[in-house]
């Protein structure tokens, strides 16, 4: 009961603690808690699909980017709501679109290919800008406050944890943890792998889009360096392996300590804050190879071990 409980009451008291910074925090508070709930919905979305899969993926900053970018097209025509349907709808085509030639990969091949699509659309959105609209950027001018983004964050954080809760007790969960396993035992199965990867990798991309589409307005101005910046991709990875990937929970655990850490750092240390982050990612690595939620469940299996040990 209480290995089911825990992880409930954990992301319940994070996302209560989080809801009540708009009423009891400065702008400042509001704008980290912003962060952390932008950073917690990436991890959260990419752990969904790569620590169930045992998928790395560096694509995330590419379907960020791609959200980001539709609002700046489409903000100022279509009402709010349709721009956030149609940055969605955008993300998803290009998952399966990509999925369907990349998901036949696997360990460092994808990684590679995941960070090379990245730089693909990346370069592919500064052409158009400077051969098509002439530009190098674009002015994002939308009536949205600070607290309708927490908002709508907060929402989009609740929405993840309960698709992520609903997958896992699903045929569909179960078919991705034997893929994660031994994904040739999982074909020998009967089991659709590419299918299956294929769906959860398009609803893992629609996360990380709105995600993408709702931080928008944030800025008053975007060019290809800021909406797909590989950063990104690396600090989602580092937050969820932290709070550990093989748990829908996990990444909450290493969000929000990383997500202030970065905070220090970049407005510290500005110029070294990629050296800074390079070093963070080897200390979990090589420190917490399975993350904060293998520690914990470790810790709770010892007792166990050493009861069934004893002799009779």
């Amino acid at each position: 009961m209480r290995s089911n409980t825990m992880p409930v009451l954990l992301v319940a008291g994070a996302l209560l603690a989080l809801g009540l910074v708009p009423f009891l925090g400065s702008g400042y508070h509001l704008a980290v808690a912003i962060g952390i709930l932008s950073q917690l919905v990436l991890a959260t979305a990419w752990a969904l699909f790569s620590g169930t899969t045992r998928y790395v993926s560096l694509a995330t900053v590419a379907f960020f980017g791609i959200g980001a970018y539709t609002v700046a097209v489409l903000g100022e025509v279509l009402p709010w709501p349709v721009v956030l349907l149609t940055a969605a709808a955008i993300g998803i085509a290009v998952a399966v679109l990509v999925g369907l030639s990349t998901l036949r990969l696997s360990g460092v091949y994808f990684v590679i290919f995941t960070f090379g699509l990245a730089e693909l659309i990346r370069q592919l959105v500064t052409w158009f800008e400077v051969n098509v609209s002439q530009s190098m950027g674009r002015y994002v001018f939308i009536d949205i406050t600070q607290e309708s983004i927490f908002w709508h964050l907060f929402a989009l954080a609740c929405l993840a944890f309960l698709v992520g809760w609903l997958i896992q007790r699903s045929r569909l969960g179960l078919a991705l943890r034997v893929i994660g396993d031994d994904e040739t035992v999982a074909r020998h199965c009967g089991i659709d792998t590419t299918r299956a990867k294929l769906l959860l990798f398009a609803v893992s991309a629609a996360f990380m889009t709105l995600t993408g589409a709702i931080m928008a307005p944030r800025w008053t101005y975007l060019d290809p360096t800021i909406a797909f910046n590989p950063v990104v991709s690396f600090q989602v990875l580092i937050m969820a392996l932290l709070g550990g990937a093989h748990r829908l929970w996990g990444p909450l655990l290493g969000v929000v300590p990383l997500a202030i850490l970065f905070e220090v750092l970049g407005a510290n240390f500005p110029n070294y804050f990629s050296i800074l982050l390079g070093l963070v990612f080897m200390l979990i690595v090589y420190g917490v190879p399975n993350g904060v939620a293998g520690l914990i469940e470790r810790t709770k299996l010892k007792p166990l071990l050493l009861r069934t040990r004893r002799p009779a």
